[in-house]
């Protein structure tokens, strides 16, 4: 198997009860090893009291992509620690995109960079995660 193929595999089995994403419609548009980029389409009910996107929205769509991005090589990974930095406001009706890319991958943790940006490209927010591996995969490998 490749390691394209197992970040594949490991999305889809992560995807299949995801019910928060699949709820938020946010679309996993691709997946790497170690990469991750995501869309949400901002909606008016993720509008604040300025109508602009709540920043828990913009975070959990930055949080999702590093999530996916970790999981991506076959092991249970779950989140040790979030930062986030507001950049400018989401729009209602934007298509927002969550690009999360491994900086460093070592023994059980793990460091993911996010970037949020805009439809006409400018920086949203920036995401740092920190990650840490349980036991346990996404689904079982043939060895042989």
């Amino acid at each position: 198997m490749t390691l394209q193929e197992r970040a594949e595999r490991s999305a889809a089995a992560m995807w299949s009860t995801d019910v928060t994403s699949q709820s938020l419609e946010l679309v996993l548009v691709s997946i790497a090893p170690g990469q991750a980029r995501m869309t949400m389409t901002v909606r008016p009910d993720h509008l604040n009291g300025h109508g602009i996107c709540h920043g828990g929205y913009i975070f959990t769509l930055a949080d999702t992509a590093f999530a996916y991005a970790c999981n991506s090589h076959n092991k249970l990974v779950v989140a040790q620690e979030n930062t986030i930095t507001y950049l400018s406001p989401g729009k209602k009706g934007e298509v927002l995109t969550a690009l999360a890319q491994e900086v460093h991958l070592a023994g059980r943790s793990g460091v993911y960079d996010v970037t949020v940006t805009g439809e006409d490209g400018r920086k949203v927010a920036l995401f740092r995660g920190l990650s840490r591996q349980i036991s346990g995969e996404h689904f079982k490998e043939d060895n042989t």
